[in-house]
C-alpha cells in the first residue's frame, strides 16, 4: 500500500504498532515484551542448574557425547541435560510446548516420551538425587539416542527452519522499530510525515506481517515434525531407557556384593565413581556377584541366629553385671533405699545374681583374619564354571562384613607360595574404602601353595592387637586347595601363640578334602564341593 501525502504519524503508530516497542517516557506505554523462548524441555531451577553445570564439568564422557551429537545435531547439549534433569529431578516437569524455542521442538517432543514411559520411571527409581547416577543412566543411552537422532534428521531440520524464521520474524520487527523512529524525526508539528518515511514504515510492517505469518507456519511444521519425531524414534528410545536402567540396576548389585555403600560413593568425584564402576565390572568376579551377595545375607542371617542364642536359651544363673539379664530379687533390691547402695557396688563389681544364657556374643574379640589362597590352582574353573578363588575372595569379604557388624577388626591375608604374602588391613569402626575392597578381591599371585607364611602374618596382627588393645580371641579362617607341610619349629611357635591369644583356626579345603595338616592346625575343618554356593560356609559364620 502506497502511503499519501501528509499522513499523519498516528495513524502510522497505529499500523505499526504491534511490531514496535517503544522507549519510556515517549508515549503510551509498550506492552512487556513476550518471554524468551525456551531451550530446556524440562523445568529446573538454579540448583539443578548447578547440579548440571558441576557433573558436566566433571564428566569427560559427557563432553564426548555432546560434542559427537552435536555435529549432527545443533542442541545436543540441551537435550543431554534435559535427559539428565528428568532422571535427577524427583518431580520432573516438562514445559508447555508452546514456550519452546522451535528449534528444541524435537527435543521437547523426545522428552514427553522419555517422561511418558514406564521403563523411565522404573529407573528414576537408581537416579533421582544421585547426580552420578543420572549421568550414567544419560551415557547408557548414548547408542539409542544415536540412532533416533539419525532417524530424525528431517524432522531436526524442520525445528532449524521454523528457528531461523522465527529470527526473521524478529529481524522484520526490529526493522519496523526502526522505520517508526525515522517517521517521527521526520514528522512536523502538527504530527504529518513526509510520504518517504511514511512508506518506508509502511513497507516494513507489510514485511513483517509475511515474516511473521512464515514464521507461524514454519512453527506447526516443525510441531508437526516432532511428533512424527516421537512415534519415529520411540522404540529405540525405549530400548535405551531399558538399558540403562538395567545398568543402573546391575552396578547398584554389584556395590552391595561388594558391600560398597550409597555414603561412600557420594564422596567420589564423577571420574572416581565411573573408574570404580568400571573396575567391578571389569573383575573376573563380576559374575559372582550374586554369589557374593548371597554369602553376605547367609552371614548376617547366622549372625542374627547368634545374638539371638546370646540372649535365649537358660541354662542356670552366674555373677556379672548384664542388668537386663539380673534376677527380679536382685533387682528388687533398688527399690529399698537402705539396700541402693549396696546394689551399685555389687553392680560395679559384676556380682549381681543373673541368668546364665547359652552363646557367646563375640562383639569386641579380636580381629577376624582370612588368609586367601590365590595359588594358580585357585583360578582354574570347575565344571560349573566357577573358581575357588571366586568363592574364597566371597567367604571372605562376608567375613569383613561380619567383622564390622561386630565391631571387630579385619584383615585379608593373600599368600600363595612362601615368600608370597600380601596384607589387606581393614580396622574396626571405619568403613572400608570402596578401592581397598576391590584391591583385595582383585589381587592374586598365583604361585604354589604355603601355609606356614599367612599363619604367621595372622598371629603378628593377632599379637599386635592383643598387646596394643588387649582383645584376644581372634578367628583366623584359613581358605585353600592345596596341601603343604609345616616344620616342628613352626608348630611349637604356633601351639605357643595360640596358648597365649586364646584364637581359633577354622580350614575351609576348597574342591578338596581336608588334608593332614589342615586338620591337624585347625580348631574346625570342612570341604567345599560346590562352589556356586556359600551353603557350606553357613556352620562357619554361625561359630565365628
Amino acid at each position: 500500500m502506497a502511503a499519501r501525502k501528509g499522513m499523519k504519524l498516528k495513524d502510522l503508530a497505529a499500523r505499526a504498532g504491534r511490531w514496535i516497542s517503544r522507549a519510556a517516557g515517549s508515549g503510551p506505554a509498550a506492552p512487556a515484551p513476550a518471554p524468551a523462548a525456551q531451550t530446556t524441555a524440562v523445568a529446573a531451577d538454579r540448583f539443578d542448574a548447578m547440579s548440571w553445570q558441576e557433573t558436566y564439568s566433571d564428566a569427560r564422557a559427557l563432553q564426548t557425547l555432546a560434542g559427537e551429537l552435536q555435529e549432527r545435531y545443533d542442541h545436543a547439549a540441551d537435550l543431554l541435560r534435559d535427559l539428565w534433569t528428568a532422571a535427577y529431578k524427583a518431580d520432573p516437569q516438562l514445559r508447555p510446548r508452546q514456550e519452546m524455542d522451535p528449534g528444541r521442538l524435537v527435543n521437547h517432543r523426545v522428552l514427553q516420551t522419555v517422561l511418558e514411559s514406564d521403563d523411565f520411571a522404573e529407573l528414576r527409581q537408581h537416579t533421582v538425587g544421585d547426580a552420578y547416577a543420572s549421568a550414567m543412566a544419560v551415557l547408557a543411552q548414548a547408542d539409542a539416542l544415536r540412532r533416533a537422532l539419525e532417524d530424525t534428521r528431517r524432522e531436526q531440520d524442520a525445528g532449524t527452519d521454523a528457528r531461523d524464521r522465527a529470527q526473521e520474524a524478529e529481524e522484520a520487527a526490529g526493522a519496523v522499530a526502526g522505520a517508526m523512529a525515522a517517521a517521527e524525526a521526520a514528522a512536523g508539528g502538527d504530527g504529518t510525515v513526509p510520504a518517504g518515511e511514511a512508506q518506508a514504515l509502511i513497507s516494513a510492517a507489510e514485511a513483517a506481517q509475511r515474516a511473521e505469518d512464515a514464521a507461524a507456519a514454519a512453527r506447526e511444521t516443525a510441531e508437526n515434525a516432532a511428533d512424527a519425531s516421537a512415534a519415529k524414534a520411540r522404540a529405540t528410545l525405549h530400548r535405551g531407557i531399558r538399558d540403562a536402567a538395567a545398568e543402573r540396576e546391575d552396578d547398584e548389585e554389584l556395590c552391595a556384593a561388594w558391600g560398597i555403600e550409597p555414603g561412600q560413593l557420594a564422596r567420589l568425584d564423577f571420574g572416581e565413581r565411573q573408574a570404580l564402576a568400571a573396575r567391578m565390572r571389569a573383575t573376573n568376579l563380576v559374575k559372582f556377584a550374586r554369589l557374593m551377595g548371597r554369602f553376605r545375607a547367609m552371614a548376617e542371617g547366622e549372625r542374627a541366629r547368634k545374638v539371638e542364642g546370646v540372649a535365649g536359651e537358660l541354662v542356670g544363673l552366674t555373677l556379672g553385671g548384664d542388668v537386663d539379664r539380673a534376677v527380679d530379687a536382685d533387682l528388687a533390691h533398688l527399690a529399698v533405699p537402705a539396700l541402693r547402695a549396696a546394689w551399685l557396688a555389687r553392680w560395679a563389681e559384676d556380682q549381681l545374681l543373673q541368668y546364665e544364657t547359652r552363646g557367646e556374643d563375640r562383639t569386641g574379640a579380636g580381629a577376624i583374619i582370612a588368609c586367601v589362597d590365590t595359588s594358580g590352582s585357585m583360578r582354574f574353573p570347575q565344571p560349573d564354571g566357577a573358581t575357588g578363588d571366586a568363592w574364597a575372595k566371597g567367604c571372605a569379604l562376608a567375613l569383613l562384613n561380619q567383622a564390622r557388624a561386630e565391631r571387630r577388626a579385619f584383615a585379608g591375608i593373600v599368600f600363595s607360595s612362601a615368600e608370597q604374602v600380601r596384607v589387606f588391613r581393614f580396622p574396626a569402626g571405619q568403613v572400608p574404602p570402596a578401592r581397598d575392597l576391590l584391591d583385595f578381591a582383585e589381587f592374586s599371585f598365583g604361585g604354589g601353595t604355603d601355609f606356614e607364611a599367612p599363619l604367621t602374618e595372622a598371629v603378628d596382627l593377632l599379637a599386635a592387637e592383643y598387646d596394643a588393645d588387649g582383645k584376644a580371641k581372634g578367628d583366623i579362617v584359613l581358605i585353600s586347595d592345596g596341601s603343604c607341610g609345616v616344620s616342628e619349629d613352626w608348630t611349637a611357635a604356633w601351639l605357643e601363640a595360640k596358648a597365649r591369644l586364646g584364637f581359633r583356626l577354622f580350614g575351609v579345603a576348597v574342591a578338596r578334602h581336608a588334608g593332614r595338616v589342615m586338620d591337624a592346625l585347625c580348631d574346625n575343618a570342612r570341604s567345599v564341593d560346590d562352589l556356586t554356593t556359600p551353603e557350606a560356609a553357613r556352620e562357619l559364620f554361625g561359630l565365628i
